[in-house]
């Protein structure tokens, strides 16, 4: 089964999450646990806490089927160590925030090396990062998220996840989450059956796809390979519909979130019909 939403607001609190997605016709979604663009929060309060999981309970949405997102802020492959530091701790307050809510995912942007220190000694950096935050928490499983390659931002080549996922002390609490646009402007294609196939049977070469915890659904407005990060709504970009048709009919993405991050919102209702749409096979 596919479980479709999209990355929902939180205005007026994270309790109002389930119930904007459930307005928009999702059976998942992502939000953010805090203000994505701050480093500290006041922190979530009873109230906070149990409306919220009323508010799931009311959308029949499973805790399984909420993707968090984390804060832009953090980089975990800083070369700074108190920079680095500080983006662990606002980590381990998510990670809690997510505890507190009863959900299961958190997802995050392995970290850049803003031209400092070398490609591998970042990875390392965002390695032992994770690490720590798996020594430090429980429960939350840590999805990591490709990128698009845009700037000094890691994680946009298969390896790269590999390596974070490799070196992972704990295999049961780690994942990767895939950007469909990110993915296109690292240099994946999707768009035909045979592109789409290459492109997932080296993912689970190189990584394996039991590490696949959830995906973000974006069309790009960019070519294939451009390594800039812009999203389009679906079938409006350079994807295509052909290249969400292979995902959706691929029994890969079943029961696991599939979260648009599209341009325009008032539209994520259609554009999760479509998806459901294009999946029947």
């Amino acid at each position: 089964m596919k479980f479709i939403g999209a990355h929902v607001s939180i205005a007026g609190g994270v309790e109002n999450a389930p119930i904007n997605a459930m307005n928009i016709g999702a059976n998942a979604f992502g939000m953010f646990v805090k203000n994505q663009r701050q480093w500290s929060a006041k922190p979530l309060d009873n109230k906070n806490i149990s409306e919220f999981k009323n508010n799931l309970q009311k959308a029949e949405i499973s805790p399984e089927h909420v993707l968090v997102h984390n804060s832009y802020l953090i980089n975990l492959g800083s070369n700074d160590p108190l920079k680095r530091q500080k983006s662990i701790d606002s980590f381990l307050d998510e990670i809690n925030r997510v505890n507190l809510l009863g959900l299961k995912l958190i997802n995050f942007h392995p970290g850049s090396h803003l031209n400092e220190i070398s490609a591998d000694e970042c990875l390392e950096n965002i390695s032992n990062s994770i690490n720590y935050l798996l020594q430090n928490t429980q429960n939350v499983t840590l999805v990591i998220e490709n990128t698009a390659g845009q700037g000094s931002n890691l994680g946009f080549d298969f390896s790269h996840l590999a390596y974070l996922v490799q070196n992972c002390i704990d295999k049961e609490r780690i994942g990767i989450c895939i950007d469909t646009c990110h993915l296109f402007s690292a240099g994946y294609d999707i768009r035909s059956k045979s592109e789409y196939k290459k492109t997932f049977d080296e993912f689970d070469k190189v990584i394996g796809k039991k590490f696949l915890k959830g995906m973000h659904i974006n069309d790009s407005k960019t070519k294939l390979g451009s390594k800039k990060d812009r999203h389009e709504s679906i079938g409006k970009g350079t994807i295509g519909l052909d290249g969400f048709s292979n995902l959706m009919q691929d029994d890969m993405s079943d029961n696991i979130p599939l979260i648009l991050e599209t341009i325009d919102d008032t539209i994520w209702d259609k554009e999760i019909n479509l998806l459901r749409k294009l999946g029947d096979k």
